[in-house]
């Protein structure tokens, strides 16, 4: 523990509107011990690469050392810099139908989602606590314009970041998140979200890491009635990277789709945890979770869906595909059920596959060469995920970059 106690001490006075946020998280931390492999929620996870985490300072407001091209922004939507100074972040004029939570909000909602949950003490959510520095704090009412947000990119370091959205009744938001972690850089984010009644979120995630790079995002999403929420990550090049979401349908009659993409390679590893729960009857849930593994990298995938009797008429489907392009490459399913309502449709799958020779030979038959053939079939595996991310994703040509990263 002494490198979380050094790193701690490390860390810059709390301060600001996330103080107390501050104070108490790294409280927590420094008497929490590191995940081990005896938990069943880490049992899959190279857990021994957080410890890295630790020798990485905070960084603060955003560096400009990243050498990657930026798209042009939105025309119709509106960009933010997640690791800008707060006051300048909130100094900004929003478009009609967004506008900033108050510090009285602030206090009421934040952390209530993770409440929700009883994850507000868990580990990865205890080192946001600890270290964040930077929150979003928007309330969301009609259909403002599409919101695009850049995440910490910070060089060599620790970049904490936080958000809460409140969408009030009939509330429409399309939102995309785009992370790039360069070598020696981590990544931390908390996503609490509170949908009304007949709103909806279009929510995307697209986090590409390089080298040594790691990312850890906790997401906490309440619908009341007649909501939408639709979450597509895509992930790809990080050392270590785990997605948690976490949704509830407060009174059921809801919708929840999961789009995910994870695509590994050497010896990296990428793990979807995610969490359904159904507190009323007439819900809906789709998710696909995507893999596709080569070099000697990982991929776990932890589905977890709670249907108790309140949950009458559920209509629920869980299905992992996953696709080996190595050997040597290992992948963890493991879905998880607990139905106890019995008047339900829900169903699951799990499939391991590797690229079928039928196609391949296909598509050389027509003069295509076995490297373009695989290349086509790849795209077409991974393009029914990122074709679900928010339109705005196409400026980053997610597909392009995604496939280029994997080697020949």
């Amino acid at each position: 523990m002494n490198g979380v106690s050094d790193w701690l001490t490390s860390l810059p006075s709390p301060s600001g509107l996330l103080e107390k946020v501050q104070r108490d998280g790294r409280s927590s931390l420094s008497q929490l011990e590191l995940p081990n492999r005896k938990q069943e929620s880490w049992r899959f996870s190279a857990v021994d690469r957080l410890e890295s985490i630790f020798s990485r300072p905070l960084q603060g407001s955003r560096s400009h050392g990243i050498d990657q091209p930026i798209p042009a922004a939105p025309s119709n939507g509106l960009r933010l810099h997640l690791d800008t100074d707060q006051n300048q972040l909130r100094s900004l004029t929003l478009p009609v139908g967004l506008s900033w939570l108050t510090e009285a909000e602030i206090n009421t909602y934040l952390g209530s989602s993770l409440a929700c949950f009883g994850s507000e003490s868990d580990w990865l959510v205890e080192l946001n606590h600890a270290a964040t520095q930077h929150l979003l704090a928007l309330r969301i009412s009609g259909s403002p314009p599409p919101l695009e947000l850049i995440m910490g990119n910070s060089c060599d370091g620790l970049s904490a970041t936080r958000i809460l959205l409140i969408l009030e009744e009939k509330a429409e938001l399309e939102i995309l998140q785009i992370w790039r972690g360069e070598a020696n850089t981590s990544q931390s984010h908390i996503l609490e979200v509170q949908l009304g009644s007949d709103s909806s979120l279009h929510h995307g995630v697209l986090a590409l890491g390089t080298g040594n790079s790691s990312f850890f995002a906790h997401l906490a999403v309440q619908q009341e009635p007649g909501s939408l929420y639709e979450l597509t990550s895509a992930l790809q090049g990080w050392h270590l990277a785990r997605i948690e979401p976490r949704m509830i349908q407060s009174k059921g009659k809801a919708k929840t789709i999961l789009n995910g993409l994870a695509m590994s390679d050497h010896d990296q590893e990428i793990s979807m945890n995610s969490f359904m729960r159904f507190d009323g009857p007439d819900g809906e849930f789709d998710q696909l979770q995507k893999n596709l593994v080569s070099g000697h990298s990982h991929t776990v995938f932890n589905g977890a869906v709670s249907v108790p009797k309140v949950a009458q008429k559920t209509n629920a489907s869980q299905l992992s595909r996953n696709l080996m392009l190595s050997p040597r490459a290992r992948i963890d399913t493991k879905p998880e059920l607990e139905i106890v309502a019995d008047d339900v449709r829900c169903t699951h799958g799990a499939t391991v596959s590797q690229l079928q020779e039928d196609q391949l030979f296909y598509l050389r038959s027509r003069g295509i060469s076995e490297i373009e053939a695989a290349k086509l079939l790849l795209r077409g595996y991974c393009k029914e995920i990122t074709s679900s991310l928010p339109v705005e994703a196409e400026r980053w040509l997610p597909l392009d970059y995604l496939l280029n990263q994997l080697r020949s």
